[in-house]
């Protein structure tokens, strides 16, 4: 039976299936190797990395949708304030990324000073299981979030840190608006930039 990319609205009794999916789609991905370098635990940290950011902020307070290879977190507009991590998720990322949270720390907070201040809906996160990447989940995802930034009159903002993937943002309208140097030796971030279309 094929897998379909029709984008579906995710709760929190989809935490596991979107948190393994994620770990899956971000084992290769410049910043998370950075903040977990163990091969041999990444996946499993990671999908306790977004299984908590997914359960304690993003599911309450953004549009999470996801498909059967793939997931994406945005934050509109009027919720970026409340999809920032509180106190005790904070806590439970530390313990999660162990001796590396202060470079987590400083990376979120170096992210932080360049986001733009306009308002735009915020692409926090978005992945595709590798074993099904170039089937259209993550362009799926993608188109329906823009959607619904267009249908707001917003831009949309996110950060790469792959720099393979800034044609796949480019060819939906995205532009690099910054590279971020991320400190301590992390990866490059690039800052893209969409305005929104009628």
């Amino acid at each position: 039976m094929p897998m379909t990319n029709t984008p579906k609205t995710a709760t929190t009794d989809d935490a596991a299936f979107i948190s393994r999916t994620l770990a899956r789609a971000f084992d290769d991905d410049p910043m998370m190797r950075w903040f977990f370098p163990d091969d041999t635990s990444r996946e499993e940290e990671l999908a306790r990395y977004y299984s908590t950011l997914f359960t304690r902020q993003y599911a309450h307070h953004a549009v999470c949708e996801y498909t059967e290879a793939a997931a994406a977190f945005w934050a509109p507009a009027e919720a970026q304030a409340q999809a920032v991590p509180d106190a005790e998720t904070i806590a439970q990322l530390r313990n999660i990324l162990g001796d590396r949270a202060p470079l987590f720390r400083d990376a979120v907070e170096a992210a932080a000073r360049h986001t733009p201040r306009e308002p735009h809906w915020y692409l926090a996160v978005i992945g595709a299981d590798p074993a099904a990447q170039g089937r259209g989940h993550g362009a799926a995802l993608l188109r329906s979030g823009l959607s619904k930034a267009d249908a707001a009159g917003l831009p949309a903002y996110l950060e790469s840190s792959k720099s393979s993937n800034l044609p796949f943002y480019e060819h939906f309208g995205f532009t690099v608006r910054e590279e971020i140097q991320l400190p301590g030796g992390g990866p490059t971030l690039w800052g893209m930039w969409r305005e929104p279309r009628g």
